[in-house]
Protein backbone atom coordinates (compact mmCIF):
# COMPACT_ATOMS: atom_id res chain seq x y z
CA UNK A 1 0.00 0.00 0.00
CA UNK A 2 1.34 3.56 -1.38
CA UNK A 3 2.67 5.79 2.11
CA UNK A 4 0.66 8.95 2.15
CA UNK A 5 3.91 10.38 0.93
CA UNK A 6 3.56 8.43 -2.42
CA UNK A 7 -0.07 9.14 -2.90
CA UNK A 8 0.94 12.69 -2.43
CA UNK A 9 3.50 12.67 -4.93
CA UNK A 10 1.29 10.77 -7.33
CA UNK A 11 -1.57 12.91 -7.18
CA UNK A 12 -0.43 17.13 -6.73
CA UNK A 13 -3.38 18.33 -6.51
CA UNK A 14 -5.10 16.42 -3.36
CA UNK A 15 -5.47 17.53 -0.50
CA UNK A 16 -2.19 15.35 0.39
CA UNK A 17 -0.23 17.35 -1.49
CA UNK A 18 -1.42 20.67 -1.12
CA UNK A 19 -0.99 20.28 2.69
CA UNK A 20 2.47 18.57 2.28
CA UNK A 21 3.29 22.05 0.22
CA UNK A 22 1.90 24.15 3.69
CA UNK A 23 3.69 22.37 5.74
CA UNK A 24 7.16 22.31 3.81
CA UNK A 25 6.77 26.32 3.98
CA UNK A 26 5.65 26.40 7.44
CA UNK A 27 8.07 24.20 9.00
CA UNK A 28 11.08 25.28 6.83
CA UNK A 29 9.70 29.26 7.97
CA UNK A 30 9.43 28.28 12.12
CA UNK A 31 11.23 25.23 12.58
CA UNK A 32 9.21 22.20 14.10
CA UNK A 33 9.14 23.43 17.56
CA UNK A 34 7.12 26.61 16.59
CA UNK A 35 5.05 25.37 14.15
CA UNK A 36 1.69 23.68 14.65
CA UNK A 37 -0.72 21.95 12.81
CA UNK A 38 -3.52 24.62 13.18
CA UNK A 39 -1.15 27.13 11.59
CA UNK A 40 -0.71 24.40 8.96
CA UNK A 41 -4.20 23.86 8.21
CA UNK A 42 -5.65 27.49 8.19
CA UNK A 43 -2.86 27.81 5.69
CA UNK A 44 -4.47 25.06 3.37
CA UNK A 45 -8.15 26.70 4.38
CA UNK A 46 -8.87 23.07 5.89
CA UNK A 47 -10.13 22.36 9.60
CA UNK A 48 -7.64 20.42 11.99
CA UNK A 49 -9.61 16.84 12.17
CA UNK A 50 -9.15 16.66 8.42
CA UNK A 51 -5.05 17.33 8.61
CA UNK A 52 -5.10 14.69 10.78
CA UNK A 53 -7.12 12.40 8.48
CA UNK A 54 -4.53 12.95 5.85
CA UNK A 55 -1.52 13.19 7.76
CA UNK A 56 -1.77 12.05 11.30
CA UNK A 57 0.02 13.64 14.06
CA UNK A 58 2.59 16.79 13.70
CA UNK A 59 5.44 14.83 13.51
CA UNK A 60 4.30 12.38 10.99
CA UNK A 61 3.93 15.48 8.48
CA UNK A 62 7.02 16.64 9.37
CA UNK A 63 8.81 13.34 9.16
CA UNK A 64 6.89 13.16 5.38
CA UNK A 65 8.30 17.22 4.67
CA UNK A 66 12.15 15.97 5.90
CA UNK A 67 11.90 12.85 3.92
CA UNK A 68 10.12 14.47 0.72
CA UNK A 69 12.95 17.24 0.86
CA UNK A 70 15.99 14.51 1.42
CA UNK A 71 14.56 12.79 -1.69
CA UNK A 72 14.46 15.84 -4.15
CA UNK A 73 17.95 16.86 -3.06
CA UNK A 74 19.01 13.91 -4.07
CA UNK A 75 17.32 13.92 -6.91
CA UNK A 76 19.20 17.17 -8.03
CA UNK A 77 22.69 15.71 -7.04
CA UNK A 78 21.80 12.91 -9.87
CA UNK A 79 20.67 15.38 -12.09
CA UNK A 80 23.80 17.56 -11.34
CA UNK A 81 25.93 14.61 -11.92
CA UNK A 82 24.29 13.67 -15.55
CA UNK A 83 25.07 17.53 -16.37
CA UNK A 84 28.89 17.03 -15.35
CA UNK A 85 29.76 13.74 -16.70
CA UNK A 86 33.34 13.72 -17.57
CA UNK A 87 34.13 16.82 -17.31
CA UNK A 88 36.90 18.81 -15.77
CA UNK A 89 36.86 18.97 -11.66
CA UNK A 90 36.78 22.99 -12.13
CA UNK A 91 33.91 22.72 -14.63
CA UNK A 92 32.28 20.25 -12.54
CA UNK A 93 32.05 22.07 -9.36
CA UNK A 94 30.83 25.71 -11.15
CA UNK A 95 27.83 23.66 -12.75
CA UNK A 96 27.01 22.03 -9.18
CA UNK A 97 26.97 25.37 -7.69
CA UNK A 98 25.09 26.82 -10.48
CA UNK A 99 22.51 24.31 -10.32
CA UNK A 100 22.11 23.37 -6.79
CA UNK A 101 22.18 27.61 -6.29
CA UNK A 102 19.64 27.70 -8.55
CA UNK A 103 17.39 24.73 -7.07
CA UNK A 104 18.04 26.17 -3.41
CA UNK A 105 16.88 29.80 -3.92
CA UNK A 106 13.78 28.37 -6.00
CA UNK A 107 12.75 26.55 -2.88
CA UNK A 108 14.36 28.69 0.20
CA UNK A 109 12.08 26.52 2.55
CA UNK A 110 15.25 23.55 1.78
CA UNK A 111 17.94 25.27 3.24
CA UNK A 112 15.82 26.53 6.13
CA UNK A 113 14.64 23.43 7.36
CA UNK A 114 18.17 21.90 7.14
CA UNK A 115 19.48 24.59 9.82
CA UNK A 116 16.93 24.27 11.57
CA UNK A 117 17.73 20.46 11.89
CA UNK A 118 21.26 21.15 12.95
CA UNK A 119 20.60 23.89 15.01
CA UNK A 120 17.29 23.31 16.86
CA UNK A 121 17.70 19.93 17.90
CA UNK A 122 13.95 18.54 19.05
CA UNK A 123 12.84 15.87 21.40
CA UNK A 124 11.04 14.48 18.19
CA UNK A 125 13.73 12.44 16.71
CA UNK A 126 13.21 13.00 13.37
CA UNK A 127 16.15 14.90 11.53
CA UNK A 128 18.22 15.12 8.51
CA UNK A 129 21.15 13.39 9.17
CA UNK A 130 21.32 9.93 7.64
CA UNK A 131 20.13 11.76 4.17
CA UNK A 132 22.97 14.71 4.91
CA UNK A 133 25.36 11.67 5.31
CA UNK A 134 24.26 10.16 2.01
CA UNK A 135 24.78 13.66 0.30
CA UNK A 136 27.82 13.89 1.06
CA UNK A 137 29.47 10.65 0.11
CA UNK A 138 27.74 11.40 -3.43
CA UNK A 139 28.99 14.54 -3.99
CA UNK A 140 32.46 13.44 -2.46
CA UNK A 141 32.46 10.43 -5.03
CA UNK A 142 31.49 12.63 -8.02
CA UNK A 143 34.35 15.80 -6.75
CA UNK A 144 36.87 12.60 -7.06
CA UNK A 145 37.99 12.97 -3.12
CA UNK A 146 36.95 9.70 -2.30
CA UNK A 147 37.17 5.88 -4.73
CA UNK A 148 33.54 5.54 -3.24
CA UNK A 149 30.95 5.92 -0.66
CA UNK A 150 32.31 3.69 1.56
CA UNK A 151 35.72 5.16 1.53
CA UNK A 152 35.25 9.07 2.62
CA UNK A 153 38.01 10.36 4.94
CA UNK A 154 37.32 12.94 7.41
CA UNK A 155 39.20 15.23 6.07
CA UNK A 156 36.81 15.13 2.28
CA UNK A 157 33.34 14.76 4.46
CA UNK A 158 34.54 18.37 6.33
CA UNK A 159 35.40 20.32 2.97
CA UNK A 160 32.40 19.15 1.42
CA UNK A 161 30.45 20.22 5.19
CA UNK A 162 32.48 23.38 4.14
CA UNK A 163 30.68 23.99 0.93
CA UNK A 164 27.35 22.43 1.79
CA UNK A 165 27.26 25.10 4.71
CA UNK A 166 28.40 27.86 3.21
CA UNK A 167 25.59 28.03 0.34
CA UNK A 168 23.44 27.23 2.77
CA UNK A 169 23.79 30.17 5.10
CA UNK A 170 24.12 32.53 2.01
CA UNK A 171 20.75 31.73 0.73
CA UNK A 172 19.14 31.33 4.46
CA UNK A 173 20.57 34.23 5.63
CA UNK A 174 19.78 36.39 2.50
CA UNK A 175 17.70 38.64 4.39
CA UNK A 176 20.36 39.67 6.65
CA UNK A 177 23.33 39.74 3.67
CA UNK A 178 21.61 41.02 1.23
CA UNK A 179 20.95 44.48 2.90
CA UNK A 180 24.40 44.39 3.37
CA UNK A 181 25.70 44.32 -0.07
CA UNK A 182 22.77 47.18 -1.23
CA UNK A 183 21.49 45.05 -3.88
CA UNK A 184 18.36 43.21 -5.47
CA UNK A 185 17.31 39.77 -5.33
CA UNK A 186 18.56 38.66 -8.59
CA UNK A 187 22.02 40.22 -8.18
CA UNK A 188 22.37 39.06 -5.06
CA UNK A 189 21.90 35.10 -6.79
CA UNK A 190 24.36 36.25 -9.14
CA UNK A 191 27.10 37.38 -6.43
CA UNK A 192 26.58 34.42 -4.34
CA UNK A 193 27.60 32.14 -7.09
CA UNK A 194 30.12 34.32 -8.24
CA UNK A 195 31.61 34.12 -5.00
CA UNK A 196 31.02 30.64 -4.37
CA UNK A 197 32.88 29.73 -7.08
CA UNK A 198 35.97 32.76 -6.22
CA UNK A 199 36.30 30.69 -3.46
CA UNK A 200 35.59 26.58 -3.86
CA UNK A 201 36.69 26.35 -6.83
CA UNK A 202 40.59 27.00 -6.67
CA UNK A 203 40.09 25.49 -3.22
CA UNK A 204 39.37 22.17 -4.89
CA UNK A 205 41.47 22.16 -7.97
CA UNK A 206 44.79 23.53 -6.89
CA UNK A 207 47.24 21.21 -6.38
CA UNK A 208 49.33 21.17 -3.09
CA UNK A 209 53.01 20.95 -3.56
Amino acid sequence: MPSRLERARNNPNSMKAKILTAARRIFGEFGYNDTTTRMIAKTVGIDISSLYYHWGEKQDLYEAVLMDVGDEIQRKLNEIEHHVSGESLGRRLEVALDMMCDYLFSNPEVPNLILFGYFNKTRHGVTLDIKISEHIANIAVAMDLAPDKRNISIQAQARILAVWNTVLNFISGENFFRPMLDTDHENYINVVKETLKFILVPAFTTKND
